[in-house]
């Protein structure tokens, strides 16, 4: 069993973490940046969200930080050393910081591109019936066809492997006149809103700890963070697992959060809090394993 705090000095190659040498810090973040963000992108792809709208809301991130913990005496960072620091033009920067302080609405991100075809199956001209409606489309002869929209909407893809990942989410039948659309608007699966805001503050919490102890300049000691890993349980011994997490786990919150809960009651009503907490959460990664 592996029980060790924070993260082991590794990098990630296709999908596994790999021992390495060496002193490359950037080279070590992005490795497990990209670990990271495998879990993360299921969730965001399986929401519909596209490379667009993370794009603009890690640029977000990146100016929200720079400005607020890089600045002087206490003031946010100046525009042209966040430019510097986040690699984005002053202009951006500038775009970005009114987004932050609600002087400026956000852009709408980039639709995917099967957002994009069925949109514009329903708004172009081209392919909408006399009533607005979104027509019945040919393969490729005669006008309007399915060809004519993923020329002009499915960019380089190829137009079989469109047609097939429309048909398999169910966006799209193909009936003997023609192809149908079966939806305007694309979301891959619909999640709960109030455990995806629960999951935010979950892997929020987890980041902010993480990134406090591998902060070489922090003034204060570490804060507690502890795995319990094992690469070879047997598959008969999940469920048992499963029931003992379960219970001890349980039982491990409830005690932290009646020891919180007593020392809250005591606080007098001028003095200063804080937001404290423990998180317990289940490992278990089915692709590793000495056996499948």
């Amino acid at each position: 069993m592996d029980i060790f705090s924070c993260w082991p000095t590794h990098v990630v190659h296709n999908d596994t973490y790999t021992m390495i040498s060496g002193n490359d810090i950037k080279s070590q973040t992005l490795s497990a940046l990209r670990y990271v963000l495998i879990p993360l992108v299921r969730v965001l792809l399986r929401n519909g969200v596209s490379w667009g709208d993370f794009s603009e809301i890690a640029k977000e991130a990146f100016v929200q930080v720079a400005r607020e913990d890089y600045g002087v005496q206490g003031r946010p960072t100046n525009t042209s050393r966040v430019a510097l620091m986040a690699g984005l033009s002053r202009r951006e920067v500038t775009r970005i910081k009114d987004v932050l302080t609600g002087e400026r609405p956000r852009e709408p991100g980039v639709p995917s591109r099967i957002s994009q075809i069925l949109t514009a199956w329903h708004v172009d001209p081209r392919f909408v019936t006399a009533d607005g409606r979104p027509a019945t489309l040919s393969e490729a002869e005669p006008e309007p066809s399915m060809a004519a929209l993923l020329k002009s909407y499915a960019g380089d893809t190829p137009h079989g492997a469109v047609i097939k990942e429309l048909t398999e989410l169910g966006l799209v039948e193909r009936t003997p006149s023609g192809f149908r659309a079966l939806a305007r608007e694309y979301i891959r699966g619909g999640s709960d809103p109030d455990l995806l805001r629960q999951a935010g503050i979950a892997l929020h919490d987890h980041a902010a700890t993480i990134a406090y102890n591998v902060d070489s300049k922090r003034t204060g000691p570490a804060l507690f963070e502890r795995m319990a890993t094992n690469t070879a349980l047997p598959r008969r011994q999940l469920r048992a697992f499963k029931a003992f997490l379960a219970t001890e786990g349980q039982a491990f919150l409830e005690k932290a959060d009646a020891w919180l809960a007593a020392r809250a009651a005591t606080t007098a009503d001028d003095e200063r809090t804080v937001r404290v907490g423990v998180g317990v959460y289940e490992i278990h990664d089915q692709r590793k394993g000495s056996r499948s």
